[in-house]
């Protein structure tokens, strides 16, 4: 009876110790600068986001907040390197959730487990995908498109195989009845220059990345793929309103954490970075290129995690999608 009551003493003397310490971390970060990893090449929706925070988010810290990209394995190398980094806040992940949450049904290697080895801090800005093609394609909607790929070769830029893009242009040419090429690339930067370039005819990228290449006359719009018209662009039709009923996708982009990350530490972020993206100045720009504001609690955009993990493993287990 002695021991067992000694046990749980030094029991719970251990848990408040680890709590203390914990709390302590918190107390003192960020005691230094702060890194956050973006998985893609520079000029893509998540570096552009992660750009426009590092700057506010380094003076409501009052410490340096440098974004690398760390670009590879459609954003897995990045993904990989910030699971595995020490959870004390330091190190965080900016990236497109929806694609993460992909990527378990994609690889049958994946080294690390994005449920498990990571946890959401917030949700920072939404972004459809805009179904686009080059200027010299004799099409002006989605039928005519579907209608040309029947009769046409057509090649589909895909910004990195398995990518959310990817599988929203497998899950349109399910729907559609249209016929495409798959040319993969490594990000989404290089997609649009090709399908601007005219090496790749058709192309869906998140709106943030593309709508630029739309405006200048670079890339010719065909539609976009939410559930309700963007006002950036209304009278450019939906995806669902051209024949595909509740298709819906785009680029999410939130901010992650390693596993085991201090709690005060992802709240103080949640709240600083809430904060930052839902400014005016910063809602404005965003939303003058295509991107709205979305916020989540950390237990919110972890629910929203794993309802796209279930989403889209369904399109891939249907397109038999599987990379090493």
């Amino acid at each position: 009876m002695t021991m067992n009551r000694r046990d749980l003493v030094l029991g719970a003397l251990g848990t408040g110790l680890l709590a203390a310490s914990g709390a302590q971390a918190a107390d003192v970060w960020p005691a230094k600068p702060i890194r956050i990893v973006v998985p893609y090449p520079p000029g893509g929706s998540s570096d552009i986001i992660a750009r426009s925070i590092s700057q506010p988010l380094s003076e409501a810290l009052k410490q340096s907040v440098i974004v690398e990209n760390r670009a590879g394995a459609n954003g897995n190398l990045g993904a990989d390197l910030v699971s595995k980094a020490s959870p004390d806040g330091y190190t965080l992940l900016l990236c497109d959730v929806g694609a993460l949450a992909i990527s378990p049904s994609v690889y049958t290697k994946l080294p690390f487990d994005p449920s498990k080895d990571l946890r959401g801090v917030t949700m920072l800005a939404y972004s459809p995908h805009l179904l686009v093609v080059h200027p010299s394609v004799p099409v002006s909607n989605l039928k005519e498109l579907v209608a040309l790929s029947k009769k046409s070769d057509l090649n589909f830029a895909v910004t990195a195989t398995g990518s959310a893009p990817h599988l929203a242009g497998v899950a349109l040419e399910r729907a559609s009845g249209a016929r495409w090429r798959y040319v993969p690339y490594k990000g989404g930067v290089q997609a649009i220059q090709d399908t601007v370039g005219g090496q790749t005819q058709v192309l869906m990228n998140g709106m943030l990345a593309t709508l630029p290449h739309v405006q200048s006359g670079k890339l010719k719009i065909l539609g976009v793929s939410k559930s309700t018209r963007m006002p950036l662009i209304g009278d450019v039709p939906t995806i669902a309103e051209q024949g595909v009923p509740g298709f819906d996708s785009g680029t999410w982009q939130g901010m992650l954490a390693p596993r085991g990350t201090p709690e005060a530490v992802i709240q103080r972020l949640n709240k600083e970075l809430v904060s930052i993206i839902r400014s005016p100045d910063i809602r404005s720009r965003l939303a003058g290129q295509g991107a709205e504001v979305v916020t989540m609690a950390p237990t919110e955009q972890e629910q929203f995690f794993n309802k796209e993990r279930a989403r889209w493993a369904k399109v891939v287990d249907a397109a038999q999608i599987k990379l090493d």
